[in-house]
């Protein structure tokens, strides 16, 4: 499938650029766009704090409610469902224009070569991934990254990759699938398209620093890269789930265990 074909035209109906684009706007606004901006903030606040940015954290799944086990898990399953709404309101957007989820290749028509596809990808940009967040947070660059910091209860670790598949159906059905199809509805060029939605992934990491920005920015491309050439998110939403879990897990598993880890 070319760049055209999965970026979208757009169709013949009475939905003009002028309703793509405030929609777009959005569903941006209620999510990663959201953070994007909530990012520059913790970003700004972590520079212009006294001492480096290694010697600072950035925890991604913390308790919220500490000692109440049983609040804390109801407040998780909370944040994971409603950080999904965003999804359900581009397939609303999508089947008004006549397409649907499917159409950014969301579905379960080709789940094996989704798992094999995004299994090889997360292989690759897991080792790399982890080797840069090292070099980057040696050369202060980068916040310690803190993948999770849950009380030690039976509901953990389902949570953990409840929180990763959250991540992954989230940014990959948004940031690649929607907005690709819906800047390429709006006109933008392929080559802009890649750039506006590679800088807008990275955007929302940089809570986590310069590296935090840079390494998922890289991401970005090759997500947006693969997605063109195979016309699917399902793989990039494997891949991204899979890269979570082997982060969060790894981490409850590891922390303190090992000395190439760093913690807080």
């Amino acid at each position: 499938m070319d760049a055209g074909s999965v970026d979208g035209a757009l169709p013949s109906e009475r939905l003009t650029r002028r309703i793509f684009r405030d929609e777009t706007l959005l569903v941006l606004g209620v999510s990663l766009g959201a953070s994007g901006v909530s990012a520059l903030i913790s970003f700004v606040g972590s520079v212009t704090k006294p001492g480096g940015l290694k010697d600072q954290a950035a925890t991604l799944n913390a308790s919220a409610a500490p000692g109440r086990p049983w609040l804390d898990l109801a407040w998780q399953l909370f944040g994971i469902a409603t950080a999904l709404v965003p999804v359900a309101l581009v397939a609303h957007f999508l089947l008004r224009e006549g397409a649907g989820l499917r159409t950014l290749g969301f579905d379960r028509t080709k789940p094996w070569s989704d798992l094999g596809r995004g299994a090889a990808v997360a292989a690759v940009i897991g080792s790399t991934g982890i080797a840069f967040y090292l070099a980057v947070r040696a050369l202060g660059f980068n916040l310690t990254v803190v993948p999770e910091a849950l009380p030690d209860v039976w509901w953990k670790y389902p949570v953990l990759i409840l929180s990763a598949i959250q991540n992954a159906v989230l940014e990959e059905v948004i940031v690649v699938g929607y907005l690709l199809r819906r800047l390429g509805q709006l006109g933008w060029s392929p080559g802009t398209a890649l750039m506006a939605t590679s800088v807008l992934r990275g955007s929302y990491h940089l809570y986590q620093g310069i590296g935090g920005f840079v390494g998922n920015l890289v991401m970005g491309v090759v997500f947006v890269w693969l997605y063109r050439r195979w016309g699917r998110v399902g793989p990039l939403v494997v891949a991204h789930t899979l890269l979570d879990v082997g982060a969060f897990v790894g981490y409850a598993l590891l922390a303190g265990k090992v000395e190439w880890l760093p913690t807080a």
